[in-house]
């Protein structure tokens, strides 16, 4: 087996163009990889060619693929999914995968190649449909938290039953012997796993952490763990991208710090979706035959039909317990009615295993194609018939979401942690630490990186507060959150100084000027670091002018030795902004440097 550079290289860049056509359209990079491998490749026009060393190269990046998946998920999150979005799941897997395997039976009589058909059919992908959500300026509906919700049990789902019948089909016999045999070994499999995961996995985690380890070992430490559960759910009867798949999902704080598992799950996205996956897919492409439109038209339209009636219906169906009623629970069946990665991975390993052939490979290529192709259209159609129904629900926005770690950032996530929800932002590992080390969550990463973003919870956040020393950042962090992803209430920090451009944009944006003023924030961040501030407690009594006591003080003189963080009032905590409507008895929790401690003795009584 020799590697073909020149084709090796084609391939990427085959995947790079359709990969980015793609989501130019809108729809997700691995359909424009699909479709490059399909168009380039032995099915078209014959410039790309297959060979061992690329499968290979596809195998090791869906592998890692499932590990980075694995490793992004919380499995917290399957315990709080709401009842909707489990019913949905079911629903949407149920009713497709059971049409799917009843016409597989009628046209093949085979019931292996059935099963994989089904699983197939009930799987749905939305983790490339933020887009579309987006769009659609649903991303603050219930909607599309059910959606969310709902895939995400449907592919962990999907990935069980798929490895559970792929281990089966290993038997080559059906006999309770062989289903003896391959119960007991995917039961050993998976408790060994667990011992693992919940007892071994937190004492080498300690181990490591005591030694310092370099962030380049810990990803090469995590790679090394996923090949070998990898390479056990291989000795198990089952297929490697399971073992991945649990390899990531046990991997968690506690094992290592939050920064390296962060660190370890960009590392692992980079190296399978941005590299190696995308050889997998475009050569995935390779296997399509376009005889089947020729040869088996029927079963083509039969199998994408059945897909997408039976999604949409059978989860408007399960849906109706929720009490949210039908129309809703045919939007929600239109979202999840496209399919991704997790389809096509299973319809490529059954057919190298000889499970399917290349007739019914190509078939459900074509219909992950055509489904997913439906889904801006039909979501956008069910949308559209809800509202005319004053039927799309809004859900409550109750997290924050702070962009920034620093001394101030965190003082303020300290103070704000009790009303809600509260996720950090920071790219300074040692701002990350030490939000970390005061029991604050916090996300390593940018807050211009709209997937960062998501994952700390903005689709769900009222409030978005951009509180770096960077005045750029803060914008576009905030014109990110506000646009894309629908944060109703933006607060930002602006520098001394500012422009009337910079001011101008954050008001376009229905923003507030955070601390009711521009700020030197960089110079806070540094006195409040050094201790060389100190907290002011006070109760407003007037709210037209803060006085120290004996010696008037005006307003904007107050505001040059003071930084008013928060106000609160009614047991409810609030930020401090330019917008603040003051009134008697508030209580303002502020910083103040030590040069000026005598305001911590403003008129009224003094909080201590």
């Amino acid at each position: 087996m020799s590697l073909e550079v020149m084709n090796l290289l084609l391939v990427l860049l085959a995947a790079l163009a359709g990969g980015w056509a793609a989501k130019k359209l809108g729809y997700p990079a691995i359909l424009g990889e699909l479709m490059a491998g399909i168009v380039l490749g032995p099915p078209l026009l014959g410039l790309l060619q297959p060979d061992d060393a690329l499968a290979v190269i596809g195998k090791l990046g869906v592998v890692l693929l499932m590990l980075y998946i694995g490793l992004h998920l919380d499995p917290t999150d399957l315990g709080k999914a709401a009842k909707p979005g489990s019913l949905a799941a079911l629903g949407g897997f149920i009713v497709p995968a059971g049409l799917g395997f009843g016409l597989m039976m009628l046209v093949d009589g085979d019931p292996i190649a059935a099963t994989f058909v089904a699983v197939a059919m009930g799987v749905t992908s939305l983790a490339t449909k933020s887009r579309i959500l987006v769009d659609l300026g649903i991303l603050d509906t219930r909607i599309a938290h059910v959606l969310m919700a709902g895939a995400l049990f449907s592919d962990v789902g999907a990935l069980v039953i798929f490895a559970a019948v792929l281990g089966f089909a290993a038997t080559g016999a059906v006999s309770a012997g062989g289903i003896l045999t391959s119960a007991a070994l995917a039961g050993v499999f998976l408790l060994a796993v667990w011992i693992v995961g919940i007892r071994l996995f937190p004492i080498a985690g300690r181990w490591l952490a005591a030694r310092q380890t370099e962030p380049g070992t810990i990803f090469f430490l995590v790679v090394l763990t996923g090949l070998a559960f990898a390479a056990a759910a291989d000795a198990a009867g089952l297929h490697a991208i399971l073992g991945a798949f649990l390899a990531g999902l046990f991997i968690r704080e506690g094992v290592f710090t939050h920064d390296q598992i962060a660190d370890a799950e960009a590392r692992a996205k980079t190296v399978s979706v941005g590299l190696l996956a995308p050889v997998f897919f475009v050569t995935a492409g390779f296997k399509v035959s376009f005889d089947v439109f020729a040869n088996a038209p029927g079963l083509l339209v039969a199998v994408v039909l059945l897909a997408t009636v039976g999604k949409v219906v059978g989860t408007a169906l399960f849906y109706l317990p929720t009490g949210y009623g039908f129309r809703e629970g045919v939007a929600v069946g239109a979202g999840m009615n496209g399919r991704g990665a997790v389809e096509i991975i299973v319809a490529e390993i059954a057919l190298v295993a000889g499970l399917i052939d290349a007739t019914v490979f190509s078939i459900l290529v074509f219909m992950a194609i055509f489904t997913t192709a439906t889904v801006p259209i039909l979501l956008t159609r069910a949308i559209e018939i809800l509202r005319r129904h004053g039927e799309l629900v809004s859900t409550d926005r109750d997290a924050t979401v702070i962009v920034g770690a620093g001394p101030i950032a965190r003082r303020l996530g300290l103070l704000l942690r009790d009303n809600s929800t509260l996720t950090l932002i920071d790219t300074n590992p040692d701002h990350c630490r030490e939000a970390e080390r005061l029991g604050l969550n916090v996300i390593k990463g940018s807050g211009l990186d709209e997937d960062v973003l998501a994952d700390a919870g903005a689709l769900r956040a009222k409030t978005l507060i951009a509180v770096t020393a960077n005045a750029e950042v803060n914008l576009l962090s905030s014109r990110l959150a506000s646009g894309k992803l629908g944060v109703p209430e933006i607060y930002a920090a602006l520098p001394q100084g500012t422009t009337q451009s910079m001011v101008a944009m954050l008001e376009e944006l229905g923003g507030q000027l955070l601390f009711g003023r521009d700020i030197d924030l960089a110079a806070w961040d540094a006195d409040l670091d050094q201790d060389r501030t100190t907290e002011l407690k006070y109760v407003v009594a007037d709210p037209e002018s803060l006085m120290a006591e004996g010696t008037p003080v005006e307003p904007q003189q107050a505001q040059l030795v003071t930084l008013p963080l928060v106000v609160k009032r009614n047991g409810y905590t609030e930020l401090f902004s330019a917008d603040s409507d003051l009134d008697p008895e508030d209580r303002v929790i502020a910083l103040g440097r030590p040069d000026y401690r005598h305001l911590a003795r403003l008129q009224a009584s003094e909080t201590p």
